[in-house]
């Protein structure tokens, strides 16, 4: 044995398996895993929440343990995280980060462990068009099985099963790959473009074995009578059963569950149901999606380092030449041999022309001035000074009219209280800043863990979530809406204002 330091460094990235709350934390991998099976490497903390509460063992499932639970799943490391930028419109929307989540390349492969104990096979990443190839060839087969030996009938059932198998995973492995924090950051060195036109072939190459096989798959699948399907997946569950099995014991049942299970698949990936697109298509557009990133991102770097040429010599001799010219006809001539006319730049100015007459020309136009500013972060332009204003006057009239509304808000409110009690299934219509008010408290009372909060003017309550689980309808002005039926149940009579 020789010893390294990956051997000997804690693997931190199995703690979710037997830690304090692993059945909140294995969902979550799983969860991460599923969508992983389906091309889906990144997801958001809503999705989760959401998939998470959409099992009725997560009922009491809230957003700040998902959130918690993501947070430390990531210290451990089995979850990769990158910050979501795309929509941000603020630098306040840019400080309350938002940020998607992947399986690290470690839990994937401890999720496919802890699979494989639920008789799943595994096995490493390529695209290899060799397998569709024989894939199709063995589904061509399928209709003259039916009168195959047993034995040869088993044999082609197995090759066909385990080249499916390796088909599906290994280009789920290597889509993850190319679509990893690591491949992203790779492609954006210029070490990329020398291995660029290696990979974009081996991605085209794969995707000319997709579209000459599948088509020709799909369709055998579609016209496979049920009674050649029913004569084959017999002679298969009859194989099975014949095999003899130590401390085992197999039923009928569930050999044909698993056999009706796996042709199941095999057809789902390849047909198209139900309008919905088959897994065949889905890795086409991927593959399709990563080409263009490649060739996007080479793009990127080809400019890139065309912009730090130094064209001071070009524009040297180019300026060399227009002081040749003999006359202003002869420099405009220049000039459009020089610039040309395919894509030409315009600076255009507000201002009042002195006529509207077709025939003037540019050059017969009087100049008209432009200001232009540094794009620069740091410019600021100059203020005029002036002298600090008294706002005193204004401050205090603010702050009398904000108390005025503030008692006023107290009065509606306190008019809706019955027996210290504020019910959302039975208030009148009501204004939108009451609502604004009563929405505040809710959201103040669910962020804390006993549902209890503090009104401004300093009164206690709390929530009472009885019936949370039904709905209410809420009538105000400006429209209504459906929200849990909660109660506000004040712990202490309000104070009296002054």
């Amino acid at each position: 044995m020789h010893v390294t330091e990956k051997l000997t460094r804690p693997l931190t990235e199995a703690k979710y398996l037997n830690a304090d709350n692993a059945d909140r934390y294995r969902s979550i991998m799983r969860i991460f895993y599923e969508n992983y099976e389906k091309l889906r490497y990144w997801m958001y903390e809503e999705e989760i929440y959401a998939e998470m509460t959409a099992d009725p063992y997560f009922a009491d499932y809230r957003i700040e343990q998902c959130r918690q639970d993501l947070a430390m799943l990531t210290e451990w490391k089995n979850l990769n995280t990158i910050q979501d930028t795309r929509n941000v419109a603020s630098i306040e929307e840019f400080k309350n980060k938002r940020y998607r989540y992947q399986m690290s390349e470690y839990s994937v492969e401890i999720e496919r462990l802890v699979i494989r104990l639920e008789n799943l096979f595994v096995e490493g990443a390529s695209l290899e068009p060799t397998l569709l190839e024989r894939i199709r060839l063995n589904v061509e087969r399928f209709p003259k099985m039916g009168d195959g030996d047993p034995d040869a009938v088993y044999a082609w059932w197995n090759d066909l099963n385990n080249d499916f198998i390796r088909l599906n995973q290994n280009y789920q492995d290597y889509i993850r790959d190319l679509n990893s924090v690591k491949a992203e950051k790779m492609m954006r060195t210029k070490e990329f473009l020398v291995f660029k036109d290696k990979l974009v072939e081996y991605l085209r190459n794969f995707i000319k074995g997709l579209q000459k096989n599948v088509g020709v798959i799909e369709e055998t699948l579609r016209l496979l009578e049920p009674e050649q399907l029913k004569n084959v997946l017999g002679k298969i569950n009859d194989y099975e059963m014949s095999i003899p099995r130590m401390d085992v014991e197999v039923s009928r049942e569930m050999i044909e569950e698993k056999t009706k299970g796996r042709f199941e698949s095999i057809r789902n990936w390849f047909v198209s149901k139900d309008g919905q697109e088959n897994e065949a298509g889905r890795l086409f557009d991927a593959t399709n999606e990563i080409i263009r990133r490649i060739t996007r991102y080479a793009t990127q770097l080809s400019e890139k380092n065309a912009l730090g040429a130094n064209r001071r010599e070009e524009y040297r001799k180019v300026a060399d030449i227009f002081m040749r010219c003999k006359d202003m006809e002869e420099a405009h001539r220049l000039s459009a041999m020089v610039f040309g006319l395919e894509r030409p730049l315009h600076l255009r100015l507000e201002a009042e022309r002195e006529t509207d007459s077709m025939n003037q020309g540019v050059y017969e136009e009087p100049a008209a001035e432009l200001v232009l500013k540094p794009r620069v972060r740091t410019y600021r332009e100059k203020s005029s000074r002036t002298s600090i204003r008294d706002t005193g006057q204004e401050k205090e009239q603010a702050r009398k009219q904000a108390i005025e509304q503030m008692k006023r808000d107290w009065k509606r409110i306190g008019e809706l209280e019955k027996d210290r009690r504020i019910d959302f299934d039975s208030l009148p219509v009501i204004e939108p800043r009451v609502r604004e008010i009563l929405l505040k408290w809710l959201s103040d009372a669910l962020e804390n863990a006993d549902y209890a909060a503090r009104t401004e003017e300093g009164r206690d309550f709390v929530l009472d979530m009885t019936h949370a689980d039904e709905r209410c309808v809420v009538r105000c002005e400006d429209g209504n809406f459906t929200m849990p039926r909660l109660c506000i149940v004040f712990r202490e009579r309000m104070a009296e204002a002054e």
